[in-house]
């Protein structure tokens, strides 16, 4: 009599029918001519697909579980021996559907016949695998294997031959299965078993591979995102970052602001063109580089020049650039230096005058762009009371509006003023400044936005 294998295990539940876990899957291959029901099985799974993916418990489907659970299910069997097609004789899922059933004679007819409608393989162990290892008697199972990474596999193996089944399993099989020990009702619950397996294991490793990610992007975040070091300065620090609606958390803008120890408070904002993680990474790396040469006494063209080398050598394309903006402040904090690499301009408010862009006329290129590039120090005014805003360019390319105008520098300028003037300083002028881009926007903005606020209040 046929014994489920590994003996003893329990039965889940969507193989005593309890519950129906089939994932959904496309129409039938160009292999099958399509029976009328078929189509319409078809047609019913692309509509219920949308229904399980946002299943509720109320909705009558298990949690988790897509709701096309009814559709017929496909079975690949990858068999060289001409005998073996009656293995496989009515089979039947939960739903009492039949299973549909595919030859392979060789791996050259399973890969033809793997299409995404196919929700297991039933693979034979003793089938040869090309370029075998004499000594790797799993050698057709890892191929099939890296051939068909999002199928469930059952391997089919001797009576008595447990051990090469459990390893079967070990390498990354759903289950092995006794060849004289098959019957109809063991074969269909053990291919029920295997697809939900298979999409439980699958669901697991995305769940990690998320998590994984998260992590990744919360220590590049905090590269992008750094704590200042101005211990023993009189100025106040504020910042906002918000990145682009296409990432979650990362972009390819970045700043950073320490004091050096004779008293200059350096501060930088930059934005690396395009956007995504490699980006982000390539801003962690300017701005660590950043600091450690301002912290080393490096300003103005030599610092730009280094960084540049840093970007050059950093870079995965010859085409990717970044624009930055660098400010040293004297330590009486009524002068500094400016230096502008193809980036905006900052802005300064002062108590007795409206704000307004600092000048740019020496603006220097990007870096990444002209080899040997020059980037003048130009010297301000800033006086007794300040406030300094270092900004990216995604504060100002917002639309305004459904038209095609954008707000700009212009625009931003009247836009602080106004709420200066209201009364706003630190966070909340920042706060307030990013949400209303947002809003004349529309929406969400397309690009990362980075602002730095320094103030000085004697």
């Amino acid at each position: 009599m046929p014994v489920p294998v590994p003996r003893q295990r329990a039965i889940p539940a969507v193989e005593c029918g309890q519950a129906q876990a089939a994932p959904a899957v496309g129409g039938p291959s160009k292999e099958e001519a399509p029976r009328t029901d078929d189509r319409n099985d078809d047609r019913n799974e692309a509509n219920n697909a949308t229904v399980g993916d946002n299943a509720t418990p109320g909705d009558g489907v298990p949690h988790g579980v897509s709701a096309a659970t009814h559709t017929n299910l496909t079975l690949l069997l990858i068999e060289d021996d001409p005998t073996a097609a009656p293995i496989v004789p009515d089979l039947l899922d939960s739903a009492g559907k039949p299973i549909r059933v595919r030859t392979a004679r060789n791996l050259t007819e399973a890969e033809r016949l793997l299409t995404d409608d196919v929700h297991c393989i039933l693979l034979d162990l003793a089938l040869p695998a090309p370029g075998r290892v004499d000594d790797d008697e799993l050698a057709v199972l890892r191929h099939v294997l890296r051939l068909a990474p999002r199928h469930a596999v059952l391997a089919l193996t001797a009576s008595g031959d447990a051990e090469r089944g459990a390893e079967a399993v070990r390498v990354g099989a759903q289950d092995y299965l006794f060849r004289d020990e098959l019957d109809g009702r063991l074969l269909s619950r053990a291919i029920r078993y295997a697809v939900e397996r298979k999409r439980s294991d699958t669901a697991e490793r995305r769940l990690a591979e998320g998590k994984l990610r998260a992590q990744e992007n919360a220590r590049l975040e905090r590269g992008l995102l750094p704590t200042p070091l101005l211990e023993g300065s009189t100025l106040r620090f504020a910042a906002r970052y918000r990145p682009g609606r296409s990432r979650a958390l990362l972009g390819g803008d970045f700043y950073d602001t320490v004091r050096t120890p004779d008293g200059t408070v350096h501060a930088m904002i930059g934005d690396v063109c395009g956007h995504g993680p490699d980006e982000a990474a390539l801003g962690v790396e300017l701005r660590i580089a950043w600091r450690a040469l301002t912290l080393a006494g490096l300003c103005g063209d030599e610092l730009l020049n280094t960084l540049q080398q840093v970007l050059e050598h950093e870079r995965d394309d010859d085409e990717i650039f970044a624009t930055l903006c660098t400010v040293d402040i004297a330590p009486d904090g009524r002068r500094a230096g400016l230096c502008l690499a193809g980036h905006p301009a900052p802005l300064i408010a002062r108590p007795d005058r409206p704000a307004r862009l600092l000048p740019y006329d020496n603006n220097g290129p990007a870096l990444g762009l002209l080899p040997g590039a020059r980037w003048p120090r130009m010297q301000v005014e800033l006086g007794a009371e300040w406030s300094l805003m270092l900004y990216t360019d995604g504060l100002i390319e917002g639309r305004v509006g459904e038209g095609r105008e954008r707000l700009g520098q212009d625009g931003m300028v009247e836009m602080i003023r106004r709420q200066l003037a209201e009364g706003l300083s630190g966070e909340e002028l920042l706060r307030a400044a990013v949400n209303e881009v947002r809003e004349l926007n529309g929406g969400e903005l397309t690009d990362d936005v980075a602002v730095l606020l320094l103030d000085r209040v004697p």
